[in-house]
C-alpha cells in the first residue's frame, strides 16, 4: 500500500482506528502517535568448522515496540473503559489498532501500520495548570502489542 514518490509525506495527516476483539470500533482524534518500531534480537553463533575466526549473527525473536497515542480530552470514555478492562484482568481486552498516514488531500492512504493484539499498558491523564488558557488538556495512552505489520 505504500506509495512511492520523490518528496516525503508530512506526519500531520493520519487516522487511528481501534477495533476491540469484543466488537465495535472507535476512532480517535489523536494529535500524536509515537513508538512505531520493531526490534530483532540476534545470537552469536560459530561452528567449529567455520573458516573465519568470528561468530555469525543468527536472528532469533522479534518484538514490536510500545506505541503512545496522545489526544485532547473529550467527553468520551472509550479509552478509559478499555484501560479498565485490562486493569480488571480481562484477557480478551485486546484490539487491532490501525494507523493510516493519509495523503495531503486526505484522498488516499499512503502507508498503514497495524498493531496486532494491542492492549493498554499505561494511561496518563492531563496536566492541570491554571496558568495558561491556551493549552489543551491531553490524555496519553501507551499500548503494547504482539506484532506490528506495515503496508
Amino acid at each position: 500500500m505504500a506509495t512511492l514518490r520523490e518528496d516525503p509525506y508530512g506526519p500531520f495527516n493520519f487516522k487511528v482506528t481501534i477495533t476491540p476483539a469484543s466488537g465495535g470500533e472507535f476512532r480517535g482524534g489523536f494529535s500524536d502517535v509515537s513508538g512505531l518500531s520493531t526490534e530483532i534480537t540476534h545470537a552469536d553463533y560459530r561452528e567449529g568448522t567455520d573458516a573465519s575466526n568470528r561468530p555469525r549473527k543468527v536472528p532469533l525473536m522479534y518484538k514490536a515496540g510500545d506505541v503512545t497515542l496522545k489526544r485532547g480530552m473529550i467527553a468520551s470514555l472509550d479509552l478509559w473503559n478499555w484501560v479498565n478492562q485490562v486493569r480488571r484482568g480481562n484477557m480478551d481486552a485486546r484490539a487491532t489498532v490501525v494507523i493510516q498516514l493519509m495523503s495531503e488531500d486526505h484522498a488516499a492512504t499512503v502507508a498503514s501500520w497495524k498493531l496486532v493484539n494491542a492492549r493498554p499498558s499505561k494511561w496518563t491523564g492531563p496536566t492541570l495548570a491554571a496558568k495558561s488558557a491556551s493549552d489543551v488538556a491531553m490524555e496519553e495512552l501507551t499500548l503494547v502489542c504482539e506484532d506490528l505489520e506495515f503496508e
